[in-house]
C-alpha cells in the first residue's frame, strides 16, 4: 500500500473537509506537522476521524517537541507505525531494544501529550505500555505547543 507524504495538498484537503482555511505557511516538513496538530485537534472536535499523513504529522511533531523538552537517550517512545523517538537524559543503550520503552497508539500521544489525557490515566486503563525505570513522562507532560 503506498504510503502518502505531509504535504500542503494533503493537509488542506483535510483542512477544507472541516471548514477550516487553507494552510498558507511554509511547504517545509517542521511548520506542515505543526499545522498536522492544530487540524487533527479541529478533527477530533468535530467528530471526524483525521487522515493518516495528518495524524502521522502531528504525532511527529509532538514527538519531536518532546525530544526538544526532555534531550537524551534513555528512553525510547514509539508511536507505532508512525514514528519513535529517544529523549531523557541518563544512560542509553546501543543494540538491541532499550531498557526504557513508552509506547501507545496516535490518539492516545496526541491526548497526552496536550494535557486532555493523564499519564496515570493512560497507564491505568492500559492505553500506554511503559517498561523500564525511567518509562515515566509524567514531568514531561504536557508538552509546550508553541
Amino acid at each position: 500500500m503506498p504510503r502518502t507524504p505531509l504535504t500542503s495538498a494533503v493537509l488542506n484537503e483535510q483542512r477544507a473537509a472541516l471548514g477550516l482555511p487553507p494552510y498558507t505557511g511554509e511547504d517545509e516538513p517542521a511548520a506542515l506537522r505543526r499545522a498536522a496538530l492544530d487540524t487533527v485537534l479541529a478533527a477530533e472536535a468535530g467528530g471526524t476521524e483525521p487522515s493518516r499523513p495528518v495524524v502521522k504529522g502531528a504525532v511527529r511533531f509532538l514527538l519531536d517537541r518532546l525530544a526538544e523538552s526532555a534531550p537524551g537517550r534513555s528512553v525510547e517512545v514509539r508511536v507505532p507505525p508512525h514514528a519513535a523517538v529517544q529523549c531523557i537524559d541518563g544512560p542509553h543503550h546501543t543494540r538491541g531494544t532499550p531498557p526504557n520503552v513508552v509506547e501507545m497508539d496516535a490518539a492516545t500521544w496526541i491526548a497526552l501529550a496536550t494535557g486532555r489525557l493523564a499519564w496515570a490515566d493512560a497507564v491505568a486503563d492500559g492505553r500506554v505500555r511503559a517498561s523500564g525505570a525511567r518509562a515515566d513522562l509524567t514531568g514531561y507532560l504536557p508538552l509546550p505547543i508553541d
